[in-house]
């Protein structure tokens, strides 16, 4: 039973972990990323669908991304939806295909972003505590069960600790590079 509360919390840990990656792929960092525009929804004749499902979207160059709709009326309709989602992108459409082109940062903006930056890491090293937590209340519950010794208890309770340093880790790490990626002129 105290081994499936390791592996449970390890695969928690590691899910908190892809979640951070995830959200700091979004923030913007003056190079184009097909990952900008993944939470843009585009109304696709009466359903909201991301950008991907009505058009290819590529990167030809540092600073461009470029969607090619499948269906040339999309275009119009892509456009309309990155600019509604606020993210500072002017998109040019030339009814074929809808290019957007990544504006230089200024110093005070990247300041800002790597403040965003450790608000989500910060985010996501508190889940991974709070899966820690819940691991080890399982744990004292088994014990006082008596499913698990007290030797046992402690033994895994160490390594779940273990576990969360080397999560926490990777956080620390993801988050250095995205703020070295935001800072880079």
């Amino acid at each position: 039973m105290s081994t499936d509360h390791k592996a449970n919390a390890k695969d928690k840990m590691h899910k908190a972990v892809t979640a951070t990656a995830h959200e700091l792929a979004k923030i913007r960092t003056g190079k184009a990323t097909t990952a900008l525009l993944d939470g843009i929804r585009v109304n696709y004749y009466g359903s909201m669908v991301t950008i991907n499902q009505v058009g290819t979207v590529s990167v030809p160059e540092p600073r461009l991304i470029v969607v090619q709709p499948w269906e040339k009326p999309m275009a119009a309709e892509i456009s309309k939806a990155i600019l509604k989602a606020d993210l500072g992108l002017n998109p040019i459409n030339d009814g074929t295909l809808v290019r957007v082109p990544i504006p230089q940062l200024t110093e005070d903006r990247r300041k800002e972003l790597v403040k965003l930056c450790k608000k989500l890491a910060e985010e996501g090293k508190v889940a991974i505590r709070n899966i820690r937590r819940d691991a080890n209340e399982h744990l004292k519950k088994d014990e006082k069960s008596k499913e698990i010794s007290e030797d046992d208890h402690r033994r895994i309770s160490d390594e779940i600790q273990k576990m969360t340093d080397v999560f926490i880790t990777e956080i620390d790490d993801l988050l250095a590079s995205k703020e070295a990626e935001v800072m880079e002129v």
